[in-house]
């Protein structure tokens, strides 16, 4: 026997365990023994018959949880199981919310909490009614837009679309009984989002070479339902390139990243966000996109479970309903085979997307202004009705000044990023046990920079690593 997410082992008995407790009842339940030493071998205690008569009434007493207590023996050394069941209801030890993840026991403050709390009542956070707010704080302009493109997928009624504001909002469980607002009400339609919520803002950021290098910034602040469309609509203009190219007669400006998968990525972002944390972050280098969102999977996800067909678990309820009204994503958890399906058409690499920091960041990478930039786009041409077979060169180099006058160049970028990964391979062979913190301060560059590179090495076959993100170490496979 050894310690798992449902198992626990003491030596002693000590009534501060009693938080061991409470967090197996707030996750899955569980068993604690008590004579038992780390290894899972009995040891025994000498009180067990005492424990076994004065534990089920403290434990109820204390946290109102029935536990089911044992006396066990094994080769004439008495031991205790105390077992309790996953609770419906969120169970507190002296004021603290604990909860069992693996085999740690973590107290739960702050945002952690609020969504606990909220889980187990079976609300999402967005759900929160606001009582300071009246109709007169939603922008009608945000929910007629909703409205046309709710429409125009079909789902729902035309003969809906002059409903007053306030209907509207009822009929998607944004208004109370009482007629107050939800919080995804006012991020949603809202006027001022801000006022609401601080960190409902979009931020992007044109990086080279490093992160002390930003060029230039946006911050998208727009009511939610209107903000995939603002995104997009700001890095066409200034941040992505979009190569000309005709079909016949008609001329065409594609972004350079299929918009379709970048719009799901960004609705996924949007939607999915913990809105007790910070702002979503996009980061636009020389060679990828970053998009990082605060908000870790739901519980028993991972990153394969997203690639894999499975259901759909959104953090935030109501505003993931209104997306889907709207057209705007998949209800069904079909959201990353639309984005492998965009890529896929285009024939370009399938962004990564990995749990870092507390959130999800997707990079994507930016192949052809990649190719652009080193000459090695083709011409493109389709024959048109009468024969004739008109071409647009797409070898024009793309380069985009900054603010200061100089021009940025892919083959720069290059020979910077292969010193980097070059300085980091050297880094882990004299400290195997480097963290990427130390990485990224001693290459003068983000921990989101870092983890590029070892993905890239890792991918080459150069390194790997050995034992866990905590207490392990690289290992230097191959030399470039």
């Amino acid at each position: 026997m050894k310690e798992t997410q449902n198992i626990e082992f003491k030596r002693q008995w000590r009534d501060d365990f009693l938080s061991e407790l409470c967090g197996f009842a707030n996750a899955q339940g569980g068993t604690l023994f008590i004579g038992v030493d780390d290894k899972g071998s009995v040891v025994g205690i000498e009180n067990a018959k005492q424990l076994l008569e004065k534990l089920p009434n403290l434990i109820n007493q204390t946290m109102g949880l029935l536990a089911t207590v044992n006396l066990l023996a094994e080769d004439g050394k008495e031991y205790l199981s105390i077992s309790v069941s996953a609770s419906e209801q969120p169970i507190s030890y002296r004021g603290k919310y604990y909860y069992r993840s693996g085999t740690t026991l973590q107290e739960m403050n702050g945002s952690a909490l609020q969504s606990f709390l909220l889980r187990k009542m079976n609300l999402s956070w967005d759900a929160v009614i606001q009582p300071n707010a009246t109709i007169e704080d939603i922008d009608r302009e945000a929910v007629d837009y909703f409205m046309r493109h709710a429409i125009e997928a079909q789902r729902i009624d035309p003969e809906t679309r002059n409903d007053s504001t306030e209907k509207i909002l009822r009929n998607l469980k944004l208004v109370d009984d009482q007629g107050h607002l939800t919080m995804a009400a006012l991020l949603l339609f809202g006027k001022d989002i801000e006022r609401w919520n601080m960190s409902a803002i979009f931020r992007i950021g044109r990086f080279q070479v490093s992160r002390d290098n930003l060029i230039i910034q946006d911050n998208i602040v727009c009511p939610l339902i209107m903000m995939p469309d603002r995104v997009i609509s700001t890095l066409r203009s200034k941040y992505l390139v979009s190569p000309i190219h005709y079909e016949g007669l008609f001329r065409k400006e594609p972004l350079e990243i299929p918009e379709d998968g970048l719009r799901e990525i960004i609705c996924n972002a949007i939607v999915h966000k913990d809105y007790t944390g910070t702002f979503i972050q996009m980061r636009v280098w020389d060679d990828r996109v970053e998009l990082w969102n605060i908000g870790t999977l739901p519980e028993g996800f991972t990153v394969e479970t997203l690639m894999a067909e499975h259901d759909s678990r959104p953090r935030n309820m109501l505003i993931a309903k209104v997306f889907y009204l709207a057209g705007f994503i998949e209800a069904w958890g079909r959201g990353y085979e639309k984005i492998r399906k965009a890529f896929e058409s285009e024939k370009l690499q399938f962004p990564t997307f990995e749990q870092v920091r507390g959130g999800m960041l997707a990079t994507i990478p930016r192949e052809r202004f990649v190719a652009i930039n080193n000459g090695t786009s083709q011409k493109s041409g389709q024959e048109t009705e009468g024969g004739t077979e008109t071409t647009q060169k797409t070898t024009q180099k793309t380069t985009r000044k900054t603010e200061s006058g100089t021009e940025t160049t892919q083959k720069t970028t290059e020979k910077t990023t292969e010193k980097t990964t070059e300085k980091i391979l050297r880094l882990i062979k004299e400290n195997p046990s480097i963290t990427n913190k130390e990485l990224a301060r001693l290459c003068d560059i983000t921990e989101d920079g870092v983890f590029y590179h070892i993905k890239k090495m890792k991918a080459a076959g150069i390194i790997r690593r050995i034992g866990p993100d905590k207490g392990g170490h690289w290992e230097v496979i191959e030399k470039p």
